[in-house]
């Protein structure tokens, strides 16, 4: 249970009230009437941005389960949405799942409740970024790569192949610098972005997992983000605005998520997208339900209705992510296809390290810069610091 030794001030005895972890929820009662859920953005659609992407009409029809959802925009945001309490469930990332579990924020989950769990990709079904100790804390949503995406009149046909774009200054296609035209994810996590970079182009700092960082490693990756704070236009967190950026301010390329290139690219806007040589991180995201969810029944009922594979295929097709349904790509009954899910990066899920939450007890070596770090550092690197 080493990697349970999260932002250095939550002690494992946090967790230990878990173990052995039992499920909380032993049989499904009758539907609350609600559910109360903290969602990336675009994750739970009623068909209110497009028509034919809704997943939630057809659900509060059939269950009475009427759904709120709270947008948050960082794994941060999601952490201390949970720590207030009032939600039921959250769609947290890697770098925010292992942080509920070690504060006790969420239940394990009763897998003999979900129908569906046979049908999820069996390479998410035992992913430590929510299995801890043999115990499911969630049940697999989607995942996908962060991209990065750039302007295709900039760029021209000599599309970027690097993320030395956003981290090293220089001329564009067009002639112009990129200084001033790039962005940057407001996040501490893209220090991950940044050892991922270095892991290729400086394999002399011995590199072998952008999570897990000893001193001089983590403070060359701050030196890089350093650079690159003299380049970045805007710090994005909001996905509609680094939209409206990439529409209307002239910026010519910025790490992202497929969710933005689609709705860019619907719009006419000339965006594309490509996994550099250097690979890329991702996440891969978690239902997972609070410990003091008041609405369990209409939790698990969700739970359930967000592993159908057409669900799943539609979910796939708007935010550009994958399935964690693998029939969903194939079967017909969403929107999605075999090649779709193949453009998504589908066969890349090995190419892609997933957001976890670093921590000071590591498995590549003796002792990692843990998170809490990594939060107050990437706060002074914006700050010029």
């Amino acid at each position: 249970m080493k990697h349970l030794k999260l932002l250095g001030t939550t002690a494992l005895a946090a967790i230990i009230g878990f173990s052995p972890a039992m499920a909380q929820v032993a049989e499904l009662g009758t539907p609350e009437g609600k559910l109360n859920i903290v969602a990336w953005p675009g994750y739970i659609e009623r068909g209110e941005t497009m028509a034919e992407f809704d997943w939630v009409t057809s659900f509060e029809e059939s269950t009475g389960c009427m759904v709120q959802v709270k947008s948050a925009n960082t794994s941060d945001e999601m952490v201390a949405l949970m720590n207030e309490g009032g939600f039921d469930l959250v769609t947290a990332s890697g770098d925010a799942s292992l942080r509920l579990v070690a504060g006790q924020r969420v239940q394990p989950i009763n897998l003999s409740l979900i129908p569906s769990w046979d049908t999820v990709d069996d390479r998410l079904k035992e992913a430590p970024w929510y299995v801890v100790d043999g115990v499911h804390y969630g049940v697999p949503y989607q995942w996908g790569p962060n991209v990065l995406m750039y302007n295709t009149d900039v760029f021209g046909d000599s599309p970027p192949n690097s993320w030395d774009v956003v981290f090293a200054e220089m001329d564009l296609p067009d002639g112009q610098t990129n200084k001033g035209r790039v962005q940057a994810y407001d996040g501490p996590i893209h220090i991950a972005d940044a050892a991922q970079y270095l892991m290729y182009h400086s394999p002399e700092l011995g590199i072998t997992s952008p999570y897990e960082l000893n001193q001089a490693q983590y403070d060359a990756a701050l030196d890089l983000l350093r650079v690159q704070r003299t380049l970045t236009a805007r710090y994005w967190h909001d996905a509609f605005i680094q939209m409206d950026d990439f529409r209307n301010e002239g910026m010519a390329a910025s790490g992202t998520w497929p969710f933005q290139v689609n709705l860019l690219q619907g719009d006419g806007v000339p965006v594309a997208s490509v996994i550099p040589q250097e690979g890329a991180t991702g996440w891969a995201d978690t239902t997972m339900m609070h410990v003091n969810a008041e609405n369990t029944t209409c939790a698990y009922l969700w739970i359930e209705h967000s592993l159908s594979s057409n669900l799943q295929a539609d979910l796939s097709v708007w935010f550009g992510a994958n399935p964690v349904v693998p029939a969903a790509c194939t079967d017909g009954r969403g929107m999605q296809t075999a090649e779709g899910c193949t453009k998504n990066g589908f066969d890349d899920f090995d190419r892609i390290r997933f957001w976890t939450t670093p921590v000071s007890s590591c498995e590549s070596q003796d002792e990692c810069v843990p998170y809490y770090r990594w939060v107050s550092d990437y706060i002074g690197v914006i700050g010029g610091r």
